[in-house]
């Protein structure tokens, strides 16, 4: 399963790593601690391992470093995230030939994340051009002028190894679903550049369903497997799809908000929404936010009962206990990488105490 690694020489994809755990550097602050809401204390799927953890992660992580994408410092910084940890997660059941393309995959999504984060607009929709591209047209030979840019090898590694054992209906809704991804990922470096800030929830919520990347994640859950006919476009599985992408699209937006904060690049994150827009502070907003991800827990399991009531298909099942899964790993993966809280992580997600980090 190992992949070909590109020649040495080549510029770093990124000028300027920012990667999230430079925000809990050892710095001292006076503001007072603020909680963060136990979000999935009632739901019944637990956190699962996928046995093949190490061995993958240890292949994945390789084949990410062979492209020297970025500096030592900065592939260290990207390494403690443990994006491997969060697939090994996310798919808990996979094989470990089916683990290595979901570990490949969290590395491109992060890797590209990275980028597109420190970019203009006009930046971003190029790169995204590029990506899209490279799926569309895997088996041609890139451009020399991307030469400079890895993305797109990476892109095509990945690919070229999915689609050895994917079936042509994944192949094409990862496509379609990664192409909405990058698309939403351009609007949002349109928003940062011109300062804007979405109107209300609901508005933030479009985009930011599709700037979490969960609809190509959840393609990973069936990649190997054909899912029965008119399953995806039934309207409860299409609810409980929209319920998990936000359940996971929020927690993750409350755990990243206080890097964020500091950075001054938290416009794209829901916390900011609801205190700009409801006139609510950080703690009152926290608290806003857990009421409205109460509701969403309650509605996800309801809507998975009443579906397994009717699905006789153990395919189609198995996906739905998928996207259980994906809510719970990034739960998890958040406290127990360092991308969010650095070394701190076990102890925040016991006390749920976190210190607001001055700005930088």
């Amino acid at each position: 399963m190992s992949q070909t690694p590109i020649p040495n020489g080549r510029r770093p994809l990124l000028a300027m790593l920012k990667v999230q755990t430079i925000g809990f550097l050892e710095v001292p602050t006076k503001s007072p601690p603020f909680t963060l809401p136990e979000l999935l204390r009632s739901f019944p799927w637990n956190r699962k391992l996928n046995p093949n953890y190490e061995k993958v992660k240890a292949e994945s992580q390789a084949w990410f470093e062979s492209f020297h994408a970025f500096s030592p410092k900065a592939q260290d910084a990207f390494n403690r995230c443990d994006f491997n940890l969060l697939a090994a997660l996310a798919y808990p059941n996979a094989s470990a030939e089916h683990l290595r393309i979901c570990c490949d995959l969290m590395n491109l999504f992060f890797a590209f994340d990275e980028y597109t984060d420190v970019c203009d607009a006009q930046e971003a929709r190029r790169l995204a051009d590029i990506v899209m591209d490279v799926l569309r047209n895997p088996e041609l030979p890139r451009p020399q002028d991307e030469s400079v840019i890895l993305i797109g090898e990476i892109t095509k590694q990945f690919w070229l190894l999915a689609k050895k054992t994917s079936v042509e209906s994944a192949q094409r809704i990862f496509i379609e679903s990664f192409d909405t991804y990058t698309t939403a990922v351009v609007a949002q470096a349109e928003d940062r550049v011109s300062h804007h800030l979405r109107a209300d929830v609901d508005s933030y919520l479009e985009i930011r369903r599709q700037t979490i990347g969960m609809e190509p994640s959840f393609v990973l859950l069936h990649l190997e497997t054909e899912l029965p006919e008119g399953f995806l476009s039934d309207p409860l599985v299409k609810h409980m799809t929209t319920l998990a992408i936000d359940m996971v699209l929020i927690a993750n937006d409350i755990y990243s908000y206080n890097v964020e904060q500091a950075r001054g690049d938290d416009g794209h994150n829901m916390v900011t929404i609801v205190m700009s827009r409801r006139s609510l502070n950080l703690d009152e907003a926290l608290l806003w936010i857990s009421d409205y991800y109460d509701n969403l827990v309650k509605s996800f399991q309801e809507t998975y009962v009443a579906l397994r009531e009717r699905l006789a298909s153990d395919t189609a099942i198995s996906y739905l206990e998928g996207m259980a899964y994906w809510v719970r790993a990034n739960d998890c993966w958040s406290f127990e990488s360092e991308r969010y809280f650095g070394k701190k992580g076990a102890t925040i997600q016991k006390t749920r105490l976190v210190e607001l980090l001055p700005c930088v």
